[in-house]
């Protein structure tokens, strides 16, 4: 690709005044789209990381059209004489949401961006190519403004998500199922490598009938066919087993897809490929695993900080060290040995349930989204 800092402008000075003006509409046109998204990003949704690739994409716009004689655009434009302003439609004021300005100004910062790219490639094809670029970019952070404000409202209510294997036999999973679903388990995942294809397919029989008709529901962990054979409501990835968008074509957009990260930056790489929820960790050491690495609350402060996505913390939670978590700001956990180890799981679960209400109500709307 050309560098845009050393654009192979060719004649400028012999564009004719109708290209100029076409160029410098579609410009600004472009950059109010980016800006009215960008302010979603940032006082909607509250997302740093959402903000920064917005802002990213409006100083990229910028920079790739100041090579454009800057006095020929501005000398180009009437918007006295402009016959587009004059006419509208009824869909151009159809705005029933914030979703419905995003969705529409996206549309229009790409048509803007393809206008720029082709006009520009008479005469400087460095600049069409990285407006090009632009382009492209935007369809991913549209891909990520959609997910992340759906799997908000999807996962509005889900705090507590519990982690469990297939225990001894059925009627041990079936109990402890029955009883994680009354304390108000919102997520249950099955996670067992043990397990041969059949006897996961019939404890995930057991799930389904549980969960049906109740709040709660069910996952597999990293099985995206199984998920689909099963009918689960989603799967949990981590980051060594399928990419996101391999498990989507095979689960199809209504499923959950949720993603281990333990890193700001996988984090940040799960939200622009369209994760619907992340888990966060290891926080603390776990009864349940070894790990090599503890990422502690140092990873969910930075996620809190700019992500909005929903986000589980993970890795030796319990009623003891909760409020470790609640006071870094994050109030969704993934659990295992403190709920499935317990006497009595679901009493277990009501109580941590009630901890983490509890905890997101007391939040401070200001500082911290509440859908984190």
């Amino acid at each position: 690709m050309t560098d845009p800092g050393q654009p192979d402008i060719r004649d400028q000075p012999s564009i004719d005044a109708s290209t100029w003006r076409v160029l410098d509409a579609a410009i600004n046109r472009a950059g109010e789209g980016l800006r009215v998204v960008e302010d979603y990003a940032r006082l909607v949704l509250a997302d740093a990381h959402l903000t920064r690739e917005l802002k990213e994409l409006r100083h990229g716009l910028a920079a790739a059209t100041r090579t454009f004689d800057q006095s020929q655009l501005l000398a180009s434009r009437d918007t006295l004489a402009d016959v587009g302003t004059s006419i509208n439609t009824a869909s151009e004021f159809d705005r029933a949401t914030s979703g419905s300005v995003v969705t529409a100004n996206l549309s229009r910062v790409q048509e803007a961006l393809r206008t720029i790219e082709e006009f520009s490639k008479p005469f400087s094809t460095a600049t069409a190519e990285v407006v090009q670029q632009l382009r492209y970019r935007t369809y991913t952070v549209e891909k990520a403004l959609v997910t992340v404000a759906l799997s908000r409202q999807s996962l509005a209510h889900a705090r507590l998500y519990v982690l469990t294997d297939g225990l001894a036999d059925a009627a041990a999973f079936e109990l402890l199922i029955r009883q994680l679903v009354a304390g108000g388990t919102d997520i249950i995942q099955l996670r067992d490598k043990s397990l041969d294809d059949r006897q996961l397919m019939a404890r995930c029989a057991i799930l389904a009938a549980c969960c049906q008709g109740t709040p709660t529901r069910w996952l597999i962990n990293d099985r995206s066919d199984v998920a689909l054979a099963a009918n689960a409501h989603g799967v949990h990835l981590g980051q060594d087993d399928l990419p996101i968008a391999a498990a989507r074509r095979i689960l199809g957009p209504a499923k959950i897809i949720g993603v281990s990260t333990h890193s700001i930056g996988q984090a940040r790489v799960a939200v622009l490929e369209g994760a619907n929820y992340i888990a966060l960790g290891p926080v603390f050491p776990s009864r349940t695993k070894t790990f090599e690495h503890l990422v502690g609350l140092d990873l969910v402060e930075a996620v809190v900080r700019e992500i909005s996505l929903p986000a589980f913390a993970i890795g030796g939670i319990n009623e003891q060290n909760l409020p470790r978590l609640l006071a870094a700001g994050i109030s969704r956990i993934a659990v295992q040995a403190a709920v499935v180890s317990s006497d009595n799981p679901g009493q277990a679960a009501e109580r941590l349930k009630k901890l983490l209400v509890d905890g997101a109500r007391s939040r401070v709307p200001a500082t911290t989204s509440p859908q984190r």
